[in-house]
């Protein structure tokens, strides 16, 4: 059996895993979408806000929304599973096996990512359909900053998995690093409205930079480079911290 074979059939099973997780549903697809709605239900949040330079409140969250179903699945939901496949001895096994334990770390990355992206998704539909909120002005800026969000999320998830031996403390750790990305990607202050000096530190973290780079496609313009560098940069470092400390038992 070809490697390519393998590597396929170990996608659709973590496929059908995944969608038999309820959780997956809800907490990556759905309560992103469940904040905005109950964000865009309060009156005041629908008017323009001059602190926003006009935006509404919002349109301001749309972005957040987005960040906030790839920080549930990068940091919550990948890091768990995949540290309890190794420690309940699954990626030990795999390596007696034609299936190599890679095939399977590859394949959690894509089902999370494409769990992810589909999150994201909702949420821009979500925000046009309930409440008008004008759809990314660059597109293909916009669409740039999110592969490069979910790239950093999920490179951080895997670094969580590495350091993390059980479940529980991988539970822990996820849960620790998930407020503070919360706060950068701005779900309880809009970065827009952050003092200068506060939103310039938040736009070094991952998540406030791709905060602040989704904003600017939002809006019509090219994301910052300094913004993308910031993506890129961490993603690289985290990859190779992943690379160095993940173990397979």
């Amino acid at each position: 059996m070809s490697t390519a074979v393998v590597n396929t059939a170990v996608l659709k099973t973590e496929v059908r895993l995944f969608r038999r997780e309820a959780g997956n549903y809800f907490w990556i697809m759905l309560f992103p979408v469940l904040l905005l709605v109950i964000l865009g239900s309060i009156p005041a949040f629908r008017d323009p806000d001059p602190g926003l330079d006009g935006l509404r409140v919002v349109d301001a969250y749309v972005p957040v929304t987005v960040l906030l179903g790839l920080i549930v699945s990068g940091l919550q939901a990948m890091p768990q599973t995949l540290t309890g496949y190794r420690e309940r001895g699954i990626l030990r096994r795999m390596s007696t096996t034609p299936v190599r334990p890679s095939a399977l770390l590859t394949a959690q990355m894509l089902v999370y990512a494409g769990g992810a992206l589909v999150s994201a998704l909702l949420a821009l539909a979500a925000g046009r359909l309930a409440f008008d909120v004008r759809l990314p002005r660059q597109p293909f800026g916009y669409a740039l900053a999110l592969v490069l969000a979910v790239l950093v999320a999920l490179a951080l998830g895997a670094v969580i998995s590495a350091l993390s031996r059980t479940t529980k403390i991988a539970s822990a750790v996820g849960t620790t690093v998930f407020f503070p990305a919360m706060f950068c990607a701005g779900v309880w202050m809009p970065v827009q409205t952050m003092p200068d000096v506060l939103a310039r530190i938040v736009g070094y973290t991952p998540f406030g930079a791709a905060a602040q780079a989704l904003n600017e496609a939002a809006a019509g313009d090219w994301p910052g480079w300094d913004h993308l560098g910031v993506l890129v940069a961490w993603t690289v470092l985290l990859t190779a911290g992943a690379s160095r400390w993940f173990r397979w038992e």
